[in-house]
């Protein structure tokens, strides 16, 4: 053991001696009653979740509910765990995932899974496989949230989901892929779409504003779309209208719609992007306090790096996708435009520092796939041609479908968000493998190793937060967020979805150029009480189902 790894070690254990008269372990501090149980977590320091400081003691499980929680269990289990020198906290929640745009292809979600993540909520971006079918989302079409959860646990994914309502996909199924406003009867339809699927289980609604159709919603439509969530006390969750230039204009609209539709607001993955726009945070900070302090519920979420993921298309207007596909490529193709569109994407790539900035993620043009994983700047160099003409020929080639990176935000800046105590991690990240038909293109290592680079880089080596703090922003705060009543807290009767990690190791593998490794420091994941993950070994069954929200 190294003086460093003692020396975490000791300084976690000094903080659950400090922590002794908490009642969760405290109440019963010998069980002396023999109980055959079928999982015992022996001797870790567990954290319940609430963000009060680890307590060393045993934590047994009965089919998939916490039994106990005690100092010492005398009860024996019929399988066993020494968690000595490790933390055992709930299983961590994504509440921003994108772990759904390819279940159906393999609902192992072993970049989820690996990094302790027990529950994912999707429906993110305003995009959700129903009120029709995503593109990614295999055969079929789902009409209905009772179909998907159906669907879901059909499939039977290695991790639990919940999932919100995409607007998006709300204006899509009823306008369309068009710029303008809904009529007043493709208003009310919507309207009944959004409540149905609460009344169906939906935790939340969702957009994604700067992308199409969502980009063309007004403002009012958006209020009348969220009113139904105001008496579930359930999230409006938006990736706002913009998140450079225009950001705080997009904060001051995203309070705007939940304020008018009189329910909690949750920001997506915030960000600043561009150095000119690092110095906003203070201004989105005071706009965000200024809402809360009038009475609004208003949270964020954030996923721990500088570099976004997105589609290569959003660096092109969003009147250059008005109408869907056909017509974006047939801007593309017009010489009368490109000069209008250039200067607008020129525009946009200076502003995160040059097309060596943008990292191409995915095509499924094959005649393109060797770009997959480099610089845009230095590709178009290799070919010898213009970077613009480069990223018009590769969204050309496949259809407008390529995702890239961009490299646009600050350290300092995410320190502050984290240090936020309004504040939850997430990945914005859909889930892969190392093998299998999710291993393709070249992903955000986000989806890999989000969770376990927050405690590494943000808690034992920034020190932004501590510990329990950090736990608390991946279990309970995003459990409550959406009602997961019997989620995100140890304690009896509460679903038995654990992470035993080893806080001296715990970190992120996954990189930009090898996006593909998972995370180390996992000694365990138990998903509804099985062991999904033991020792980095994969468990062969998969335990994971779709939950929806309590009642508020």
């Amino acid at each position: 053991m190294t003086t460093d790894r003692r020396a975490f070690l000791a300084s976690m254990a000094a903080t659950a001696l400090t922590a002794a008269n908490l009642p969760t372990l405290a109440s019963a501090p010998w069980v002396r009653r023999r109980t055959t149980y079928d999982l015992v977590l022996r001797g870790g320091l567990v954290f319940d979740g609430t963000g009060a400081p680890g307590i060393t003691g045993d934590v047994a499980i009965a089919g998939d509910r916490i039994a106990l929680m005690a100092r010492h269990i005398a009860g024996m289990g019929t399988e066993e765990i020494d968690a000595r020198h490790l933390a055992v906290a709930p299983g961590f929640i994504d509440i921003h995932s994108h772990g759904d745009s390819n279940m159906r292809e393999d609902p192992r979600q072993e970049s989820v899974i690996r990094q302790g993540i027990t529950t994912i909520i999707v429906g993110q971006d305003g995009d959700s496989w129903s009120p029709r079918a995503r593109n990614d989302a295999g055969d079929g079409s789902v009409d209905s949230f009772e179909a998907f959860f159906a669907t879901v646990d059909q499939i039977h994914p290695s991790v639990n989901l919940a999932s919100m309502i995409g607007l998006g996909a709300v204006r899509g199924a009823v306008v369309g892929d068009v710029d303008r406003r809904a009529t007043p009867e493709e208003l009310a339809r919507m309207v009944a779409m959004v409540e149905a699927a609460l009344a169906q289980g939906a935790c939340g609604a969702s957009t994604g504003l700067e992308y199409t159709p969502g980009a063309f919603a007004s403002t009012e439509e958006l209020v009348a779309l969220s009113r139904p969530l105001a008496r579930r006390r359930l999230p409006y969750a938006t990736h706002m209208r913009n998140e450079d230039d225009q950001v705080l204009d997009s904060i001051d609209e995203a309070i705007r719609i939940a304020k008018g539709a009189g329910c909690p607001l949750e920001i997506s993955h915030l960000k600043m992007q561009g150095p000119r726009n690092w110095p906003k945070l203070d201004d989105a900070f005071a706009r965000i306090a200024a809402a809360r302090k009038s009475g609004m519920d208003v949270t964020f979420d954030r996923y721990p790096y500088i570099a976004y993921h997105t589609g290569l298309d959003l660096l092109f207007p969003n009147w250059t996708r008005d109408g869907g596909t056909d017509a974006f490529m047939a801007r593309l193709d017009s010489t009368e435009l490109t000069s209008k569109i250039k200067a607008y994407a020129l525009d946009k790539v200076e502003l995160i520092g040059g097309w060596d900035n943008v990292l191409i993620s995915s095509t499924p043009s094959d005649q393109d796939k060797i770009a997959e994983g480099k610089r845009l700047g230095a590709y178009a160099q290799s070919l010898g041609r213009d970077p613009f003409d480069v990223s018009v020929m590769l969204l050309k080639n496949a259809k407008g479908d390529v995702g890239m990176v961009g490299f646009a935000m600050d350290e300092p800046g995410l320190d502050r968000l984290y240090r936020d105590p309004h504040s939850m991690i997430c990945s914005d990240g859909g889930a892969f493998a190392k093998d299998g038909p999710t291993h393709r293109g070249s992903p955000h290592p986000r989806g890999a190793g989000s969770f376990p680079r927050v405690i590494a880089r943000y808690v034992r080596e920034r020190k932004v937060m501590t510990l329990a703090t950090a736990i608390h922003k991946m279990t309970g705060l995003p459990a409550s967020r959406v009602h997961l009543s019997d989620r995100g807290h140890l304690a009896k009767g509460m679903a038995a979805d654990v992470v035993v990690f080893d806080p001296a190791t715990i970190a992120d593998t996954a990189t930009f150029e090898n996006p593909f490794s998972y995370a180390i420091g996992i000694e365990a994941v138990i998903v509804n009480g099985s062991v999904a993950v033991r020792q980095a070994q994969r468990s062969e069954g998969t335990s994971g189902k779709s939950l929806t929200p309590a009642q508020a």
